[in-house]
């Protein structure tokens, strides 16, 4: 299969072509088990393509499933395999979404219908976009991407608009964490927070928040399709989770939950199983689980990120580099030592103009880049040639 750069212009025809023999989804529930195994349902994706060798970044990943989702319950839906059809139903779809925190319709432009989507999954997907000049407070936002996915299952059955579905289980999954951060038997003292983190993620800044203390004043039964009560319960069973152990209490406090929405308690069960099983592998890479420092998790995200950027365009970088007798040896020289504060600004003059010619690498010359750029200058030098590494020793 070839490889795919959700990164790069032309990946969503290049996803299409790899599709020939996609098998469709047997039923809403297989198809929400597939998604929930992928990660995607708890805002952490793994690898989309088991034989996808190329490094993605969390939002790669992310936009990679999004599309490969979407595209899933299109068939499953409508039985149509076209890949032209189920574009024209995505830009549709998000047009009449036009969410008043990522304006959509700005990136619906005439033309080839691929590339107008593309734009549309990289806004929806962008985690901390702006970040560098507003805040941190959208590390949860992939982990409500799924209701892109639960908003597109109700446009395809002409069910409402997708902006009034949104915002009303936007709501509902608000009031839910606050009801089931309530039931919690041992408290967190960051439960607050997580709360307040998941607000930030929501696509509009007002929603129908009310004073609720009970799961049985939530209105679920406006909630009439599997996928959206399995969601539902995923997320109420994600907050209770801490240490891979539910009271007595939480557990019966899920089962409630189903119950009120006509779910068997045997998916409680497969919850509480499968969602300890994905959370607890990977612990470590869920932003909800450490937001008591905002800074460290996206000072890590950006590493990761600079860094795949670099390997990307590695040998364009050390070619444009090699050119530059002044910069090769002040890079030698940061390895050994701190550089002065004009020795840096000639390092971060001539690391701009390769920037340039580099198209991956612009992100650094946008408004609030430079702040990236320690990072890229550290990074460099990993990049190069051992024997730069020998010459800087000697």
């Amino acid at each position: 299969m070839a490889v795919i750069n959700p990164s790069a212009a032309g990946w969503i025809d290049k996803y299409f072509s790899t599709q020939t023999g996609l098998e469709a989804p047997e039923s809403e529930t297989a198809f929400y088990e597939a998604v929930r195994r992928s990660g995607f349902v708890y805002g952490y994706t793994i690898e989309p393509q088991d034989d996808q060798t190329l490094a993605l970044t969390q939002d790669e990943k992310s936009k990679l499933a999004l599309l490969d989702s979407l595209y899933r319950l299109y068939i499953l839906e409508t039985g149509d395999r076209r890949p032209e059809e189920a574009i024209a139903q995505l830009k549709a779809f998000y047009k009449a979404m036009n969410p008043g925190s990522l304006d959509f319709l700005k990136n619906v432009f005439p033309g080839k219908p691929s590339a107008a989507l593309e734009q549309i999954l990289d806004e929806r997907v962008k985690t901390n976009h702006d970040a560098i000049s507003k805040n941190f407070s959208h590390i949860l936002t992939n982990a409500l991407l799924f209701v892109d996915i639960l908003a597109f299952h109700r446009y395809l059955k002409r069910l409402g608009t997708p902006r009034k579905f949104i915002r009303k289980i936007e709501s509902s999954i608000v009031n839910l964490i606050s009801i089931t951060l309530k039931t919690k038997v041992s408290p967190s003292p960051h439960d607050a927070l997580l709360l307040k983190l998941f607000e930030a993620s929501v696509r509009y800044e007002k929603f129908d928040a009310r004073d609720i203390n009970a799961v049985e004043d939530l209105a679920l039964h406006y909630y009439k399709f599997p996928l959206e009560k399995f969601y539902l319960i995923d997320i109420a069973t994600m907050v209770l989770w801490r240490d891979g152990i539910l009271e007595n209490d939480e557990v019966y406090f899920l089962q409630k939950l189903a119950e009120i929405m006509d779910v068997d308690d045997t998916f409680v069960t497969t919850s509480v199983t499968e969602s300890n099983t994905f959370l607890k592998t990977h612990y470590d890479n869920l932003p909800y689980f450490h937001y008591s420092n905002p800074v460290r998790h996206f000072y890590d995200n950006l590493s990761h990120s600079v860094m795949v950027l670099l390997t990307r365009n590695k040998k364009r970088l050390i070619k444009e580099i090699s050119q530059s007798k002044e910069l090769m040896i002040l890079l030698a020289k940061s390895t050994q030592r701190d550089l002065s504060s004009e020795e840096k600004k000639v390092v971060k003059s001539q690391i701009l103009e390769i920037c340039k010619t580099i198209p991956s690498l612009t992100i650094f010359l946008l408004p609030g880049g430079s702040l990236l750029l320690p990072l890229l200058i550290k990074f460099v030098p990993q990049l190069l040639p051992s024997a730069f590494n020998e010459n800087s020793e000697k």
